[in-house]
């Protein structure tokens, strides 16, 4: 059985595979997935405005959120799959 800790490992790094396939993506593509990346846009745009910052800061703070808000949804899947093996 895996600690709460360890799943939220797992899921900090799912999150972060899938937002960095989805910054990955955009370039060769020159397709954006922008309703899986709503998340991250919406807080580089929160942080553009606030602060006027760099276009690089910006990325990163998209990048951050976007792994966070699908690790949230990892962790919820990987702990209910754990409770349904119990």
């Amino acid at each position: 059985m895996p600690s709460l800790k360890v799943i939220l490992i797992i899921a900090l790094a799912i999150g972060a595979l899938i937002s960095s396939a989805l910054l990955v993506l955009e370039s060769p593509t020159g397709y954006a997935l922008l309703s899986l990346e709503w998340p991250g846009i919406t807080a580089a745009y929160f942080f553009w405005g606030a602060t006027g910052g760099s276009a690089l800061m910006g990325v990163a703070i998209a990048w951050v959120v976007n792994a966070l808000a699908y690790a949230l949804g990892a962790f919820i899947l990987i702990s209910a799959f754990r409770a349904l093996s119990n």
